[in-house]
Order: structure tokens, then C-alpha cells, then sequence
């Protein structure tokens, strides 16, 4: 028997994608597999003149975790450079509309993945945060930017430099997402519109895409520039790969929140 994909496609006669992140072992953690098999993914569907839309989910409990263990060690103790993790751009370059379903809590670079697409709804029970700065480096995968424009300056200014995470609930009114909507109804929503965008002939929205995402696409290259900068000093210091072994939360099941988003 094969083995469970790690993302989960299925596609329709309209040309509505569905990519599931389903890593229940790992809650969606960012790691080489997850990565690499999720670009893979996308850059599939970005091949697929069939494709319209796509509407990108995690676990019913946690969209994604952000960066596994093993990568953050693999960035501190220089295996890995920050610069080599593009998932987000992956996200980004998807020629058609996508759309992130975040029902589930997502963490640090998890929450900037779903930033990453065109239109994000979030559930107002499940939290999102950055927790870089709780693991003693700042924040990567074009977050700083990325977040801004989801939620405002004041807002992501708080959420980077104190690593806070705020439930759907508290963004609701106070962000420039689409919908902050109940855990139930997010997957039903992000159907909705969906179906909507591919009622829409496939090279027009290529080219809507390509124009509205512009500013979001250089504030992804300018934010990489910056923070590739801060990870150089942040991970040549000794004290950041001990942080990240003792302030580093060990995946938990999919169906419970983690302990610091309680």
C-alpha cells in the first residue's frame, strides 16, 4: 500500500482545484517533505490550463504549524539558508486565483503561507500568530510585509515583535482579510466563491491575477531582501538554535490547539 500524500489534490469539471496539506503526524509542520511536495503541487495546477481556481485548506484543526523543528535547527546551525524556502513564492506565482481556507490555527510561517493567496478567510475559533521571535529569530518567508497588509501595521507589529496570536474572532472588524466566519462554514465559503471565480474564462483571470497581484508580489521580494539580512546575523549567533531547542513546541495531534494559542 502507498503511502498517504502529504497534500491531498482534487480537482472538478469546473476547473476548481483543492489542495489539502493532510500531514496529521506532524499538524502541517513546514518541513523538507511538506515543502517540496506542496510546490510540487501548485506548480502542477499552474500547468493545467484546466485549473481556474485554487482554494488551498490544511486539517480541520490546524491549516499549518509553520516550520518544523528540524528545519528551524537545519536554519540555525546553517544546513539550510532562509533564502532556499520558497513555498511562499509558490503560493504566489499559482497564475490563477487562490484561495486559503483557514479553518485550522495557523503559526508563524503557516499563517503566512495562507497570506500568500489572493483571497484568506479564517475561522473565528482557531488562532493566528508569529511566534519567530518566541524562537529567538525574526520573522522570514515575507512576513514581515505579508502580515501588514493582511492585518494592518499596529496589528502585525504586535503579532511579530511580541509573538502574540489572536483568535479569528479578535481580527474580525480589525483586518483586511475577506471572512472571519465560523470553523463550520469556512470550507463552505471558500467553495462558494470558488465556484464563482471559475464560472470566469481561464485567460482573463490569468490576467487579473498577474495585475492585482503586483503589489502583493514585490512587498513578498522587498520583505525576502530585508529579512534574508536579519536571519544572517539572528542565525549566526550561538543563543538561536538553543532557543529554538527549548521554546519550540513539539507538534501535537491536529484536533487540539497548541499550548501557547490557549
Amino acid at each position: 500500500m502507498s503511502e498517504k500524500p502529504l497534500c491531498a489534490v482534487a480537482r472538478d469539471e469546473a476547473g476548481i482545484v483543492v489542495v489539502t496539506m493532510q500531514d496529521e503526524a506532524g499538524s502541517n509542520a513546514l518541513g523538507a517533505a511538506l515543502v517540496a511536495e506542496l510546490t510540487a503541487r501548485l506548480a502542477e495546477i499552474g500547468a493545467d490550463r484546466q485549473a481556474k481556481v485554487c482554494v488551498l485548506c490544511g486539517l480541520p484543526g490546524v491549516f499549518c504549524s509553520g516550520g518544523d523543528k528540524k528545519m528551524l535547527l537545519d536554519l540555525a546551525q546553517g544546513r539550510t539558508a532562509a533564502a532556499d524556502i520558497m513555498v511562499s513564492r509558490a503560493v504566489l506565482e499559482v497564475p490563477v486565483p487562490t484561495i486559503a481556507a483557514m479553518e485550522g490555527h495557523a503559526v508563524g510561517g503557516g499563517l503566512t503561507l495562507g497570506l500568500c493567496c489572493d483571497l484568506v478567510l479564517l475561522a473565528r475559533q482557531s488562532s493566528y500568530g508569529c511566534n519567530f521571535m518566541n524562537l529567538g529569530f525574526t520573522p522570514g518567508m515575507g512576513t514581515i510585509r505579508l502580515l501588514e497588509l493582511a492585518v494592518g501595521p499596529f496589528v502585525a507589529a504586535e503579532m511579530m515583535y511580541a509573538g502574540q496570536f489572536f483568535r479569528g474572532s479578535q481580527l474580525e472588524g480589525r483586518s483586511g482579510v475577506n471572512y472571519v466566519l465560523p470553523r463550520e462554514k469556512v470550507a463552505w465559503k471558500a467553495r462558494q466563491l470558488a465556484q464563482r471565480i471559475a464560472e470566469k474564462p481561464r485567460h482573463a483571470l490569468e490576467l487579473l491575477k498577474r495585475a492585482l497581484s503586483t503589489p502583493k508580489r514585490q512587498a513578498f521580494e522587498e520583505a525576502r531582501t530585508t529579512e534574508s539580512l536579519m536571519h544572517e546575523i539572528c542565525f549566526a549567533r550561538p543563543e538561536t538554535a538553543q532557543l529554538i531547542e527549548e521554546n519550540y513546541d513539539e507538534p501535537l495531534p491536529a484536533s487540539r490547539p497548541y499550548r501557547k494559542m490557549e
